[in-house]
């Protein structure tokens, strides 16, 4: 009996989704009681977006700016095709979703819309975001998007919200590039490891694992020779002083006792600030190990409630072990490029081109090649003997030996 009763229900919802009850409403309607048809094709299409009618609306739409194009309603109707696109879904109706945000924006960009409008674009990159060992792509993008919100319309009231977006978007990345340096540290690759969690923790100072970060760098540093004593130094000195509550504290302060450097003492401001987000941490769920290997989204339960999230891109330094300019400028090295005219009696015009041949010609020249050859060593034998019955004569005025002279006449004879 119960069976049969929960299978009337779920046919009962079923009917009741398929038949357009089930409505999500519109986040800007307009409010205006009027009845002016500009109006009224408006709420029409509103309804049929409710109702997951989006090419019906969008028709409806386009028929309001195409007729009435001195409405007052035409940027919220431009605003509402944008809605359709993205409540539609998919990756077609996403793209062309923002490609209206981005027209939106750049027709009316002193309306509060158009904040609302940039914060759906970044969004719609925010719901695509993998994990952080998977493509970047929509992660990197979200995160110029959410960046321009906040540099456009710092003043608006998405202002607070996409700060916080940004801040998991940044989480993310950052563990993506955690993972790399960890896997150089692993494998004593010292100089990848410290060029990469380096320049990853100054840019990303809110990143839940920064201290673990800061240490791998700190020992990565002491492992490439004394040399790099003082920044493997100012990285435990980090530890201790920006990330005042983390476990790797002790052993810091220890590293620095052993280096005779100086133990800073905490930031109270960073102090406060770990504090907080100790407190405002949201402990996931027991099951949520176990489904997140099956979902695509990342996990950004660990990323920071509070602090400025950067508003620049992340780039990379320079690798430790490339010699900086000055080292290579006292060596007589320089990094200069130069460009220069090929001379019209370079090589290349004064030497035959050795392509200009086929194969069958090369063989035919080198066949011709090794006849000239034997030919011409027979010529110089000829020569050769030539040369040796010249040397038999004797020259004029001179008298032979009497011996040789009486063969000779025995050889006329």
């Amino acid at each position: 009996m119960w069976v049969r009763t929960g299978l009337v229900v779920m046919l009962v919802a079923v009917l009741l989704t398929g038949c357009g009850f089930r409505r999500k409403k519109y986040e800007n309607p307009i409010t205006k009681d009027t009845e002016q048809p500009d109006k009224v094709l408006f709420d029409k299409a509103i309804k049929d977006i409710e109702k997951g009618r989006y090419e019906v609306a969008r028709l409806t739409l386009n028929t309001l700016m195409n007729t009435y194009d001195t409405s007052e309603y035409m940027a919220k109707a431009k605003l509402a095709i944008a809605d359709s696109w993205m409540r539609e879904g998919g990756s077609h109706s996403l793209a062309q979703a923002e490609a209206e945000y981005k027209d939106f924006i750049l027709f009316y960009p002193t309306m509060e819309e158009s904040a609302e409008a940039q914060e759906k674009v970044c969004m719609i990159h925010y719901k695509q975001m993998e994990k952080p060992d998977r493509d970047t792509n929509h992660a990197v993008r979200a995160e110029d998007e959410c960046r321009n919100l906040l540099q456009q319309f710092p003043n608006s009231k998405f202002a607070p919200r996409v700060a916080q977006t940004l801040r998991n978007i940044q989480e993310v990345i950052a563990e993506g590039e955690f993972r790399v340096g960890e896997f150089y540290f692993k494998k004593r690759s010292y100089p990848s490891a410290a060029n990469r969690l380096e320049a990853m923790v100054n840019h990303y100072p809110l990143f839940s694992q920064a201290d673990e970060a800061w240490w791998m760098v700190g020992e990565s540093f002491g492992k490439l020779g004394p040399r790099f004593r003082d920044r493997s130094a100012n990285a435990y000195q980090k530890i201790v002083r920006d990330y005042p509550l983390s476990a790797r504290v002790d052993e810091a302060k220890n590293r620095l006792k052993e280096m005779e450097k100086e133990i800073p003492d905490p930031d109270p401001v960073a102090l406060a600030r770990m504090k907080y987000e100790k407190e405002n941490y949201i402990k996931p769920g027991m099951m949520s190990p176990f489904w997140g290997i099956f979902r695509k989204s990342p996990d950004v339960s660990l990323a920071a409630k509070s602090g400025n999230p950067a508003l620049t891109g992340l780039r990379p330094g320079i690798p430790v072990s490339v010699p900086s300019a000055e080292t290579a400028g006292a060596a007589g090295a320089t990094a200069d490029v130069t460009v220069s005219t090929v001379g019209p009696n370079s090589a290349l015009d004064t030497k035959p081109d050795a392509r200009a041949n086929t194969p069958g010609q090369q063989q035919q020249g080198s066949t011709e090649g090794s006849t000239n050859n034997v030919q011409g060593a027979s010529s110089n034998t000829q020569q050769s003997g030539t040369n040796a019955s010249s040397t038999d004569q004797t020259p004029a005025g001179q008298q032979q030996p009497q011996g040789k002279a009486k063969k000779s006449k025995k050889a006329k004879k």
